[in-house]
């Protein structure tokens, strides 16, 4: 039986933490979550109001926690300010929290772009906080996910709008890891345990040797939206061009930007196996040909697509 653990949640109220929170609610954990907003109530989770840069907010946040598990972070941002101050100085500030209240275990989410900090403004920052994290002294875990896709996710949804039209532009050819945000979520509350391994980098996946292929990832999508979707690769210089007339009309609000076409032009980003979780004490649960169809089915009763 696992023990009845006081966690401090930061990103409680985005995509991977919203499923841990609802993970959580069948686990004896108690959980107190930073939000920048109201929030309603959640059985078992405590809302604390606040931000990555309110000094109060975090030590209230992390007072009396036995773990911290830290999933805030940006993955668009218009400059690099951005990015520095949500992924750099956010993650500091969470690290000073921690270490003041004597909180000694902490679970930190980082991303794959983290293997390549040159590549783009969002992997070095994320390498940045990686450093922090394992140079903090504390009891750590990082988990650099792969591509994350699931109910609620936005981030994803524009591929399964695309493929529902029957057409689905894609980077130039390479290959990712998958893994369903449920599956990503059992690990971290697996983490925050004590007696779990520590000082340790994951790379975990949904168990697919060496990934997908672009096109076998768009044909997964296409099915589970019952479409056999036309596939064509755009070559970098158009991606990258296509990210400077989107930042030229949309400026602040442009989703493809210069920083993230140099992530999409990446043609490997696939889980190291060497960095795969021990059996023994994760495992993923779903396989991405039916956590794909799920993610549809649930955009459909939504009304997202």
């Amino acid at each position: 039986m696992v023990a009845a653990l006081r966690l401090a949640v930061t990103g409680g109220t985005g995509f991977v933490g919203g499923r841990l929170l609802t993970l959580a609610e069948a686990s004896p954990h108690s959980i107190k979550a930073l939000t920048r907003r109201p929030q309603p109530p959640r059985d078992g989770v405590e809302w604390i109001e606040g931000a990555l840069d309110q000094r109060e907010a975090l030590h209230r946040l992390v007072h009396d926690a036995d773990a911290v598990v830290h999933i805030a972070g940006i993955v668009n941002a218009p400059t690099a300010a951005g990015f520095e101050a949500g992924n750099v100085a956010g993650t500091l500030a969470v690290l000073a929290a921690a270490t003041a209240a004597g909180v000694r275990r902490f679970v930190h989410v980082s991303s794959l772009a983290a293997r390549e900090p040159e590549l783009s403004i969002y992997g070095g920052s994320k390498a940045k906080g990686e450093r922090l994290v394992t140079g903090s002294g504390l009891d750590w875990a990082v988990v650099r996910p792969p591509a994350v896709y699931g109910p609620g996710d936005r981030e994803m949804l524009e591929l399964f709008k695309a493929a529902s039209t029957g057409i689905m532009p894609l980077p130039p050819a390479g290959r990712l890891s998958l893994i369903h945000a449920d599956d990503l979520a059992r690990l971290l509350l697996r983490l925050a345990e004590p007696r779990t391994p520590s000082r340790v980098t994951y790379e975990p996946d949904d168990d697919q040797p060496g990934g997908y292929s672009h096109k076998d990832f768009a044909r997964m999508i296409g099915a589970s939206a019952d479409r056999r979707p036309f596939l064509f690769h755009v070559p970098a210089a158009v991606l990258r061009a296509a990210a400077r007339i989107d930042r030229a009309v949309r400026r602040d609000r442009a989703k493809l930007t210069p920083d993230r076409a140099a992530y999409f032009c990446h043609p490997d980003w696939v889980s190291d196996p060497s960095r795969k979780p021990p059996p023994e004490l994760w495992q993923p649960e779903v396989p991405a040909p039916r956590g794909l169809a799920e993610t549809a089915q649930w955009y459909r009763r939504e009304g997202w697509l």
